[in-house]
C-alpha cells in the first residue's frame, strides 16, 4: 500500500457484510480488495487449529496456494480472519467454534436465543465477553503475519439492533447503551474486533 508495493488484496470469503467492513477500513487508491469468491478462487480449507490466529493463518496460506496459480493473483496478498464470541460464564465458549455453533446453517436468531437461555438468571457483571478477530496475512515472498483484535462488552438479555449481523444483536456494549448491531456502521467499525484487527493489519501492509 505504499509505492505500488500492494496493489491487490484477497480476502479469504464470501461474506458480503464483511467485506463491506473490510472494504471500509482497508480503502487505498490504487489498491483492489476483492472477496476469495469474487476471485472464484477454490481452497480446500481445513480449520483445525486450537486457535483464532492459527485458523486464520490455516486459510490465509491455503487459499493464497490456490491464487498463485492463478494469472494475476500471483503477487496478491492473501488475508484471512477467523472471528467468534467467548463467554467467560460459559468457560469461553463458543470460542473458535462460534461459526459452527448448534450447527453451521443454524440461524442465528436461533443461536443467539441459545446462548441468552444459557445465561438465564446470570447477573450482568458475570455475563462479561468479547469478540475477538484474528487476521492473518500471507505475502507474495511466503512470509506471513498475524494480528488479534478484540471488543468487550456483555451478553444482553434479549437480541437488539439490525445493523449488524451474526452474534452482534445480544452483544451488549454499556458503555454505549446498546448492542454492537445498534451502532451505525462508521461506529461499529471504530469500535469493532475486526476493525481493530483490521486497522493493526493496516499498519503491517503499509510498511511493506
Amino acid at each position: 500500500m505504499v509505492n505500488g508495493m500492494v496493489d491487490k488484496i484477497i480476502f479469504a470469503t464470501g461474506n458480503e457484510h464483511k467485506m463491506a467492513e473490510i472494504r471500509m477500513i482497508l480503502e487505498e487508491p490504487g489498491v483492489q480488495i476483492i472477496s476469495q469468491r469474487e476471485a472464484q478462487i477454490e481452497a480446500d480449507v481445513v480449520e483445525d487449529g486450537t486457535t483464532f490466529e492459527e485458523n486464520a493463518l490455516i486459510k490465509a496460506t491455503e487459499v493464497a496456494k490456490a491464487a498463485r496459480k492463478i494469472p494475476g493473483y500471483e503477487r496478491a496478498v492473501v488475508l484471512a480472519d477467523d472471528s467468534g464470541l467467548e463467554i467467560d460464564y460459559l468457560n469461553k465458549e463458543p470460542g473458535i467454534y462460534s461459526a459452527r455453533y448448534m450447527g453451521e446453517n443454524t440461524p442465528y436468531d436461533i443461536k443467539n436465543q441459545a446462548l441468552i437461555d444459557r445465561l438465564d438468571e446470570v447477573p450482568d457483571e458475570q455475563r462479561t465477553a468479547r469478540f475477538v478477530c484474528a487476521i492473518a496475512a500471507a505475502f507474495p515472498d511466503g512470509s506471513s503475519e498475524v494480528v488479534r483484535g478484540t471488543m468487550e462488552g456483555i451478553i444482553g438479555h434479549e437480541p437488539a439492533g439490525e445493523n449488524g449481523f451474526g452474534y452482534d444483536p445480544i452483544f451488549f456494549l454499556p458503555e454505549y447503551g446498546c448492542t454492537s448491531a445498534q451502532l451505525a456502521p462508521e461506529k461499529k467499525n471504530e469500535l469493532s474486533h475486526r476493525g481493530e484487527g483490521l486497522r493493526k493489519m493496516r499498519t503491517i501492509l503499509e510498511r511493506r
